[in-house]
C-alpha cells in the first residue's frame, strides 16, 4: 500500500500464535489513572484526544502570561487537530482543581512538539490498512525512538483492555487475532516513560481502515436494466436509459460506467452518449452500487432502430448488457382491475343521484310519462280550478264573466274551436278568469272552485284533499302572490301527495308573467315537496297581452293537456245579491252530444 501497512493473518501465524490464546492487554496506567498532575506530550497537527476521569469534565487552559492570546476549553474524549498554542496547563471549567477522593487534586498539563525536531519521525506510521477475516498488528508510531517503559492502547476513548476480544501488545504494537469492519476507527497509543523524575505519557494516533479483502478477484455485476425485454417508450417525449453496477471493494476505487448507442441491430458503429448522473453507495461492507443515467431527451422513430449497451468495468473486467426500445402501445381498455372499480363507482354514483332526486324522478313518470285511463263518471270534477285573487278589480271581472259571453247567443264559438273568437277570448283578463270562462263555458268541464263549490263550516283540510281525489285534474295558477299563500301553497301540496298515492289524477302549473323573483324562493319558505316539484310538473306559460300565435299555443297546449270526456253544452245563468257577490251557479239545460 502507499500509505499504511497491510497486514494478513497468515504472514505472522507462529508470531501471533502466542498472543491470540491468551493475550487480552492488561489494563496498565495510562490516561485515566488519577494522578496529582498528568503530563501529556503529543506532536504538532496530529489528533489528540482529551483524556476523562470517572466523571464527564470540561478542561479549560490556564493562561500562562496576561498577553496570551486565546482560551481554550475541551470536553474529555473530544477529539481536535493539535497546534502549539494549545502548549499549557489545563484544570477544570470552573478553575477549581479537581479534588480526588484520597484528597489529592489534578492538573493536566499538555505539550505539543514540533514534529520536524522528533527523530524517526514517518507520517505513514499513523496510517494502517488490515484485511478482515485475518489477523492483524497496528504499530505504536515512533516506539522504538522513545524509551518507553510501557504502552497503553484506546479506541476512540475506551480501553482495549476491557473490550474483552483476543489481542496482546508486543514491541509497543497491538496485535489482533482477528480482524472485521468494525475495527475501523482512530486508535491511539500511549507511550509511559520517565523524564527528570516526571511521569508523561506520549500520545499518538493511529487511523485504521479494515478492507474485505487486498485484492479484487471479480468484474463488476450489472443489475439493470434488465434485457429480457425491449424497453417501452413514446414518440416525442423524454427517456432515460438506467444502469445499475455492483463493484466488488476496491482500495482505489474508480467505478467506469458508460452508455453506448449502436447504430444497426449488429452493433457495428457505437457512440459514447452523455451520461446525466452517476451515483455511488457503500451498500455493503464488501460492495459498491454504481447508478449512471443516460437521457435520450426526444425519441423519435430513428431511436427505435438503435440498441443502448451500458458497459462497466474495473481492474479485473468488465461487464455490458444491450437493450432495444420499442413504441408503447396505448390501451384502449382499462385493465381488468378498473372494469369492477369503475362499476361500483358507477352505481355509487346512480344511487346517490336516485336518493337525491327519487321524488323529482316519481313526479315527472307519473306526471308525464305513466297514461292510466280513468272512467270520467268515478270523478264528480274534471278539473280543481286553485288561484289566488291579485287585485280588486279582477275579482269583479270574475264574478261577471258568464254574462260576458253567453253559450246560447249566435257569436257563440264552436266547441272545438275557440281560438278564431277574439270577441269571446280576451287575453288582456288575467288567467284566473279567462280560463274558468273558457273551461266550463265553452269547453263544458265540470269545475270545483273552491268559493263556489265547497260549503263553508267544514273541515278545510278534509274537504280540499276530498275534492282533489274527485277530480281528474288539479290546475294551479301559479304566481308569486299564490306561493305566498299559505291556503294556496296547502292546495298544491295536497294535490302532489295525491298524485304520489294515485296514479289517476294530474297536475298542470300556469305560470303567469306576474311571478317575480321570488317565484323559486318566496318570502315564506315553501315546503320541500313543493320547491322540488316546482321544477319537474307539466307547466305552461300565460302573458297577458301576448300575440295573438302565443295565444293560440296556449289554449290548445291547455286542451291537450285536459282530460278526454264526453263534450256537454250547459247553460247556466248567473244569480247575484244585491250586494253583486255570486251565489250559485244553476244548471238549467244539459244536453249529450
Amino acid at each position: 500500500m502507499q500509505t499504511g501497512y497491510i497486514l494478513l493473518f497468515g504472514v505472522f501465524p507462529i508470531f501471533l500464535e502466542g498472543c491470540c490464546v491468551n493475550s487480552n492487554q492488561r489494563d496498565k496506567t495510562g490516561p485515566r489513572t488519577t494522578t496529582i498532575q498528568q503530563h501529556y506530550r503529543v506532536v504538532e497537527g496530529e489528533m489528540f484526544l482529551m483524556p476523562c476521569t470517572n466523571n464527564k469534565v470540561t478542561w479549560h487552559k490556564m493562561r500562562a502570561e496576561r498577553g496570551e492570546n486565546g482560551d481554550f476549553f475541551f470536553d474529555c474524549g473530544t477529539e481536535f487537530l493539535t497546534q502549539a498554542n494549545h502548549s499549557g496547563n489545563y484544570t477544570l471549567l470552573n478553575g477549581i482543581p479537581f479534588v480526588l477522593s484520597n484528597g489529592s487534586t489534578m492538573f493536566l498539563y499538555l505539550q505539543v512538539m514540533d514534529k520536524h525536531r522528533l527523530p524517526c519521525y514517518k507520517d505513514e506510521e499513523a496510517v494502517v490498512t488490515l484485511i478482515a477475516s485475518a489477523g492483524g498488528t497496528i504499530p505504536c508510531p515512533g516506539f522504538n525512538c522513545t524509551l518507553s517503559t510501557s504502552v497503553t492502547w484506546y479506541k476512540g476513548n475506551k480501553s482495549i483492555s476491557k473490550m474483552h476480544r483476543a489481542n496482546c501488545v508486543r514491541n509497543g504494537g497491538l496485535q489482533l487475532c482477528t480482524v472485521s469492519q468494525h475495527d475501523t476507527g482512530r486508535y491511539f497509543c500511549d507511550k509511559h516513560f520517565v523524564e527528570q523524575g516526571v511521569q508523561w505519557t506520549f500520545r499518538r494516533p493511529v487511523a485504521v481502515t479494515a478492507i474485505p479483502f487486498e485484492k479484487v478477484s471479480a468484474s463488476p455485476r450489472i443489475t439493470l436494466p434488465d434485457v429480457s425485454a425491449p424497453q417501452e417508450v413514446e414518440l416525442g417525449e423524454r427517456h432515460t436509459l438506467s444502469c445499475r453496477v455492483h463493484f466488488p471493494y476496491e482500495v482505489n476505487f474508480s467505478p467506469q460506467v458508460q452508455w453506448y448507442m449502436n447504430y444497426g441491430d449488429k452493433g457495428g458503429k457505437r457512440n459514447l452518449m452523455q451520461t446525466e448522473s452517476q451515483r455511488c453507495n457503500r451498500v455493503t461492507f464488501e460492495e459498491y452500487l454504481v447508478t449512471t443515467k443516460a437521457v435520450i431527451q426526444q425519441v423519435t422513430a430513428l431511436h427505435l432502430k438503435h440498441t443502448y449497451t451500458c458497459m462497466a468495468s474495473n481492474s479485473v473486467g468488465n461487464s455490458n448488457v444491450t437493450v432495444k426500445l420499442k413504441k408503447k402501445t396505448k390501451e384502449k381498455w382499462p385493465s381488468l382491475i378498473s372494469y369492477p372499480i369503475a362499476s361500483l363507482l358507477l352505481l355509487a354514483g346512480v344511487a346517490i343521484v336516485l336518493r337525491m332526486k327519487w321524488l323529482e324522478l316519481q313526479l315527472i313518470y307519473i306526471s308525464r310519462l305513466q297514461s292510466e285511463k280513468v272512467d270520467a263518471d268515478e270523478k264528480e270534477f274534471d278539473v280543481f280550478f286553485s288561484y289566488v285573487w291579485t287585485s280588486p278589480h279582477h275579482e269583479a271581472a270574475g264574478l261577471t264573466r258568464s254574462a260576458q259571453s253567453s253559450p246560447n247567443s249566435h257569436d257563440s264559438p264552436s266547441t272545438f274551436e275557440p281560438f278564431n273568437l277574439e270577441h269571446v277570448i280576451d287575453n288582456l283578463r288575467p288567467p284566473e278568469v279567462e280560463i274558468p270562462m273558457v273551461l266550463e263555458d265553452l269547453w263544458g268541464y265540470r269545475l270545483c272552485l273552491m268559493e263556489r263549490d265547497m260549503l263553508p263550516g267544514g273541515a278545510y283540510a278534509n274537504d280540499v284533499v276530498h275534492a282533489i281525489r274527485r277530480s281528474q285534474i288539479l290546475i294551479c295558477v301559479v304566481s308569486a302572490d299564490y306561493l305566498s299563500n299559505s291556503n294556496a301553497v296547502f292546495v298544491l301540496e295536497s294535490g302532489i301527495q295525491v298524485l304520489l298515492q294515485s296514479s289517476t289524477l294530474k297536475i298542470l302549473l300556469i305560470r303567469t308573467s306576474r311571478t317575480s323573483a321570488c317565484f323559486e324562493q318566496p318570502d315564506s319558505p315553501l315546503p320541500s315537496v313543493v320547491q322540488r316539484a316546482l321544477k319537474v310538473l307539466p307547466s305552461l306559460d300565460w302573458n297577458l297581452g301576448q300575440t295573438e300565435s302565443a295565444t293560440g299555443n296556449f289554449w290548445r297546449s291547455l286542451k291537450k293537456a285536459l282530460p278526454k270526456h264526453r263534450v256537454r253544452s250547459v247553460t247556466r245563468v248567473i244569480s247575484h245579491d244585491p250586494f253583486g257577490n255570486n251565489l250559485r251557479d244553476q244548471d238549467l239545460r244539459i244536453e249529450m252530444h
